[in-house]
């Protein structure tokens, strides 16, 4: 019985001999881990270059900074648009209809087509990435005016349409009070649309301020 109890003792403490490097494991797995996180953290708040480069791409700048500069904008925030509407994507559809980089609508194209100083191109060739810009850039100039020169509006606008905005800010009013953007706008993805593209200004600012020429 003795030696049946020195061998179940000595079966115990190799059990637990066995645990203990298992546990250190555990605790370095969990420790590496937390640091990866707040790696990809601390990357993701700071955007490096290479970072912001991967998860914000560019292209057309030309046809960008041309247009900006015809409509008096940001050539960031217009990129910033692009971005979020297509992700540079020029042959992008939206299920309602949208088309191309800046997801214009055909009949919001041929509204605009048939404004006063329209942009250069016609509605019908909205798919080609060049007229697309143009009409989006004229478009996004002409909701900013509308709105005394409120970015925040006339993002909610471009996404959700003006007579919803009209409206929201008539609730403000008939509250007391004025309407906070984005916090007070009621469609989920609206308010997700006007924080990603404000963010993605200043990135893509501070990103590729060699490559879109700053608004003089």
């Amino acid at each position: 019985m003795r030696g049946w109890a020195r061998c179940s003792n000595g079966g115990q403490w190799m059990a637990r001999a066995r645990r203990r490097p298992r546990g250190r494991r555990l605790v370095w797995l969990v420790i590496i881990i937390g640091a990866l996180v707040a790696t990809g953290m601390l990357i993701h708040s700071s955007k490096p270059a290479w970072y912001a480069k991967f998860w914000y791409p560019l292209d057309y700048q030309t046809a960008i900074n041309r247009e900006a500069r015809a409509d008096g904008l940001d050539p960031a925030l217009l990129a910033s648009l692009i971005w979020r509407e297509s992700g540079f994507d020029p042959a992008s559809r939206s299920p309602r209809g949208a088309v191309g980089l800046t997801q214009v609508l055909p009949s919001t194209a041929r509204e605009i087509a048939a404004s006063p100083n329209p942009p250069v191109g016609r509605a019908r060739d909205l798919a080609d990435p060049e007229v697309n810009i143009a009409f989006g850039a004229w478009y996004l100039r002409t909701l900013i005016d509308r709105y005394g020169g409120s970015v925040p509006e006339a993002l909610a606008a471009y996404n959700a349409g003006a007579a919803n905005v009209t409206t929201w800010k008539q609730q403000a009013l008939a509250r007391g009070g004025e309407l906070r953007l984005p916090d007070d706008i009621p469609f989920p993805e609206t308010k997700a649309y006007v924080e990603d593209i404000l963010a993605a200004w200043t990135t893509y600012r501070r990103t590729y301020g060699d490559q879109l020429a700053a608004p003089s």
